[in-house]
């Protein structure tokens, strides 16, 4: 792909959407942390639900470290893998309190130390809540990159750096929301749906779907 036609491409996924931004709910760097965590195999929706309850009680490392893991399980039941995740954010909480009084780290190698901090989830955080023209390549990334074209790789590594050498500057600080919001719900998994789709033409895809297989 060139680079005529991936600048076309964001350019249109900005026309449609101006001011694109997680669909996690957050206020605050530390919320956006543990929303990420929590989202790991599980929907932005039913992370919502939970810290929707659990924010308005305890939204600080201290609050939450006061909750202790039986008390924070209690607000996350509901999401999948809840007994690991409330370990991995009690010791985060722990750490944050300990070693950044109470902040969240900005850089990719502290972030990343934290307990159940990847690094998908450390450039959800840099790029989000601190600015940085990071991409943090999920399965919907990992999908519309390969299938339009504009970055292939057989892994989620190889993919984001092939978008961070190749997606245009002025672009960079919001692709990341643009093409998860793409495959979230124009570029889906199992039938995209190409006729409302906005870059169809500029699309490498060779399986596009017809109009009468979207019902």
């Amino acid at each position: 792909m060139n680079n005529a036609k991936r600048q076309e491409i964001f350019r249109r996924l900005r026309e449609i959407n101006p001011r694109p931004t997680t669909e996690l709910d957050y206020s605050t760097p530390f919320e956006l942390l543990v929303a990420v965590t929590l989202s790991a195999q599980a929907t932005d929706v039913g992370v919502n639900k939970a810290t929707r309850k659990l924010f308005p009680v305890a939204n600080t490392p201290a609050a939450i470290l006061a909750l202790g893991e039986e008390g924070l399980k209690k607000y996350i039941a509901t999401i999948g893998l809840f007994n690991a995740k409330a370990r991995n954010v009690i010791a985060t909480c722990r750490i944050l309190v300990e070693d950044y009084a109470g902040e969240v780290p900005r850089t990719r190698a502290a972030l990343e130390a934290l307990p159940g901090v990847g690094r998908k989830t450390a450039n959800v955080v840099l790029n989000t809540a601190f600015g940085e023209p990071t991409i943090a390549v999920d399965t919907h990334i990992f999908r519309v990159a390969n299938r339009t074209g504009l970055a292939r790789g057989k892994n989620v590594r190889t993919v984001e750096d092939q978008l961070d050498k190749t997606v245009p500057a002025s672009f960079k600080q919001d692709a990341h929301h643009w093409l998860i919001l793409h495959g979230r719900y124009v570029c889906k998994a199992r039938k995209p749906d190409c006729p409302a789709c906005v870059i169809r033409d500029l699309c490498e895809f060779t399986d596009k779907t017809a109009a009468t297989e979207t019902a």
